[in-house]
């Protein structure tokens, strides 16, 4: 799996029209601490963020992910995307324990989930399923984000 780029079957409703920002862009943006609200995404024409869903994460295309969307935000209404803590040791980075908030989601559903199952998870995976489960979030992707990563 290429995390950088791939986008779930549960997020194929936008799939190329990119009227949400898909995940395996949050995940960039949470390694880079950067806060993109959604109204700064639907500012981007479609090319912007069909690059942005391409660009790269390893450390120095990080970077300059960083510096690019300072760049491509400063003058919109909403003002430059705001800077966040980098993601650094969050729940879906540390392998050896199953995130509460993902283990609790699962029970709820009859999925169990060991912590070996969780850490041979691609990254990409586990942020899903860190995200989606999350309280305040609308959940109503997570039923099938977990068929599709533990499936």
């Amino acid at each position: 799996m290429n995390q950088a780029s791939h986008c779930f079957g549960f997020e194929k409703d936008f799939v190329g029209n990119w009227r949400c920002i898909p995940l395996c862009v949050r995940r960039k943006l949470d390694l880079i601490g950067v806060k993109l609200k959604l109204s700064h995404w639907l500012e981007f024409t479609q090319e912007q963020r069909q690059m942005l869903v391409d660009w790269p994460d390893e450390l120095p295309a990080l970077n300059e992910l960083r510096k690019h969307l300072r760049l491509l935000t400063r003058l919109m209404a909403e003002g430059m995307a705001k800077d966040l803590p980098i993601g650094v040791d969050e729940p879906w980075q540390v392998l050896g324990e199953l995130p509460s908030i993902v283990q609790e989601s699962a029970r709820k559903k009859s999925i169990e989930i060991s912590v070996s199952q969780w850490a041979s998870l691609f990254e990409l995976e586990r942020f899903a399923l860190c995200k989606l489960a999350r309280p305040g979030h609308d959940h109503h992707n997570l039923d099938a984000a977990f068929n599709e990563v533990l499936g």
